[in-house]
C-alpha cells in the first residue's frame, strides 16, 4: 500500500510509519516539525516538511493517489488550548479541512483520523461511542469539528475515526519515543522525574475516585498502531465508515500508576499534590465493546508493566 501520514514526526505518527515500513509498504510523511522531531522520521520514508494547510506547497509534492491517509497532525495540549483557542481551531480543524479537501480532489478516499476521548462529556461511567459529547476545552472541540466534517463527506469518502484515550509506552525497537516538543503526558513526566530525580506534581487529590486522583484508560502505543494497520487493510478492500474508542476499558488512577512505577524501579519517584487544573476531569475510561468485537489485542497480560518499562528504557537510552 501507499500510505500518507500527517504528523509522522510525532510520537504516534512515527511509530505508525515504522509499522507500515516494516511490513513493506510505501510511506510518505508530512510534518511541519513544530512539535515533532526529525529524528523520529524513518529513513526509508519520504519526508515533506510542510504545514498541512499549505496546499500550494503540498501540490508540488503530493499530486497522486494514496491508498490510505493516516491523519495524526494536531496540537494536543488540552490546557494550552484554553488560552489559545484560535490557534487550535486553525491548526486542528481549518488546516485539516483544507488538507482533506485537497486529498479528495486528487482522488484519495480512505482516511483514518486520530480523534480523542476529550470530545466526551465528564462522566463517572465508561464512555461508549454514543456517550454524551461535550468537549470541556477547545482541543476537544477542534477534534469534534473534524469528526463532523468527515461524517458530512461520507458519501464521497471512507473513514475510520479512532477516539484515543491515553496513549503510553514506546515500541520495543526503541526507534520512536517521547521525542516531541511540549510533551506533558503522565508517562513522559514520570520518566523525567525518575531520570532527573525531580519532584513529580499530582494535580488534584479530591476527585470522586478510589484515592482522590484522576483515573485514565491507558493504551500501549504499539497496540494502537496495530489498530491503525488493521483498519488500513480493511479500507483498502471495502467501504467502511465508523467511529471506534481506543483503550483497554480499564482505568488507573494517577497514584496507582506512580505506585506501579515505583514497584518496577529501584528508585522511588517522590511526588507532591497541587491544585487541580481547569478542564481536567476525574474519570475517563473507554467502553471497548465495539473495538473488541472487531479487533483482538494480542498478549493482553501486563500491559501496564510493558508501557512503563519501555518508557523508562527509552528515557535511559536517550539520556546516556
Amino acid at each position: 500500500m501507499k500510505i500518507l501520514i500527517t504528523g509522522g514526526a510525532g510520537y504516534i505518527g512515527s511509530t505508525a510509519a515504522n509499522k507500515f515500513l516494516d511490513n513493506g509498504h510505501d510511506v510518505t510523511i508530512i510534518d511541519s516539525l513544530i512539535t515533532g522531531s526529525k529524528l523520529n522520521i524513518p529513513k526509508k520514508s519520504t519526508f515533506i516538511k510542510s504545514d498541512i494547510g499549505d496546499i500550494k506547497k503540498l501540490k508540488k509534492h503530493i499530486n497522486h493517489k494514496y491508498d490510505v491517509v493516516l491523519h495524526f497532525a494536531a496540537l494536543i495540549d488540552n490546557q494550552e488550548s484554553v488560552t489559545q483557542e484560535k490557534k487550535y481551531l486553525k491548526n486542528n480543524f481549518l488546516n485539516s479541512k483544507k488538507f482533506i479537501n485537497y486529498c479528495i480532489k486528487i482522488g484519495i478516499k480512505n482516511f483514518i483520523f486520530s480523534s480523542s476521548a476529550a470530545i466526551y462529556a465528564s462522566s463517572s461511567e465508561k464512555m461508549n461511542e454514543n456517550s454524551l459529547i461535550t468537549p470541556s476545552a477547545p482541543y476537544g472541540k477542534s477534534k469534534l469539528k473534524l469528526e463532523n466534517f468527515l461524517i458530512k463527506l461520507s458519501k464521497n469518502i471512507n473513514y475510520v475515526i479512532l477516539r484515543y484515550f491515553n496513549v503510553a509506552g514506546v515500541e520495543k525497537k526503541m526507534r520512536s519515543g517521547f521525542r516531541i516538543n511540549k510533551n506533558k503526558s503522565l508517562f513522559n513526566n514520570l520518566c523525567k522525574s525518575y531520570i532527573k530525580k525531580s519532584l513529580f506534581y499530582i494535580y488534584g487529590k479530591k476527585y470522586d475516585t478510589i484515592d482522590g486522583t484522576a483515573i485514565r484508560d491507558y493504551i500501549y502505543v504499539s497496540d494502537l498502531v496495530d489498530v491503525h494497520y488493521f483498519f488500513s487493510q480493511i479500507l483498502k478492500k471495502k467501504k467502511i465508515r465508523t467511529i471506534i474508542n481506543c483503550g483497554y476499558g480499564k482505568g488507573y488512577s494517577v497514584l496507582s500508576v506512580i505506585n506501579k512505577f515505583n514497584n518496577l524501579l529501584n528508585k522511588k519517584i517522590k511526588y507532591k499534590f497541587v491544585n487541580k487544573r481547569s478542564n481536567d476531569i476525574g474519570y475517563s475510561v473507554a467502553d471497548t465493546k465495539k473495538l473488541n468485537y472487531i479487533y483482538k489485542f494480542k498478549n493482553n497480560k501486563n500491559k501496564m508493566s510493558i508501557m512503563i518499562n519501555t518508557s523508562i528504557d527509552w528515557y535511559k537510552k536517550k539520556n546516556k
